[in-house]
């Protein structure tokens, strides 16, 4: 019975939440926007001499951070290789971020997408999703620490420079999501 009420309530659910974004364009092909990133690291490789990347400069601006509260901990080998002339401002990395964080706002303004809410399934609340965001933020912190990268430093530029590492990374990465989506496909659909 309550799968019948569901199925019949989700198509309205989602029509409401259509014609919230009607006026928003439509999303960029993934094969073009693919294309586009390919570009991008290429341009990266050739102007700046490295590849993209981002856990390097939430790293960069920690390190700068404990420097300023805590100047003695800034000869700790931890915190010192991430402390480059002229502060975390400096670091390509931290540029890069700062550049996708424009970059993504002027896309959404652009596009029509920009506002406040959160993009959620039919099943899960705003906080339960939140939550759910939040952790795997977490989860893919703290594994971008222990991997010595995140998913575009490893993924995108260890792949492009044909490490063995970066593929096996982007191999087991694809293998746990696709573990993983089963458990989370109640709450998207």
């Amino acid at each position: 019975m309550s799968a019948v009420v569901t199925a019949a309530v989700s198509p309205a659910r989602e029509a409401a939440r259509a014609s919230e974004r009607t006026d928003a364009r439509p999303y960029a092909s993934p094969y073009l926007a693919g294309v586009a990133l390919g570009v991008v690291l290429l341009a990266a490789f050739a102007a700046a001499g490295r590849g993209l990347g981002a856990s390097g400069a939430f790293s960069s601006v920690a390190a700068a951070g404990v420097a300023a509260v805590a100047p003695g901990q800034a000869a700790n080998p931890a915190v010192a290789g991430y402390l480059g002339a002229g502060g975390p401002l400096r670091d390509w990395l931290v540029i890069e971020v700062v550049g996708v964080l424009i970059g993504g706002f002027a896309s959404a303004w652009l596009a029509g997408r920009l506002g406040s809410r959160v993009e959620r399934g039919p099943r899960i609340g705003a906080r339960a999703r939140l939550a759910y965001g939040f952790g795997g933020g977490v989860v893919m912190g703290v594994g971008a620490k222990l991997a010595r990268g995140c998913t575009s430093g490893q993924a995108l530029t260890g792949g492009a420079l044909l490490s063995v590492g970066s593929w096996v990374f982007i191999a087991a990465a694809f293998a746990a999501a696709f573990a993983a989506a089963p458990l989370f496909r109640r709450a998207w659909t």
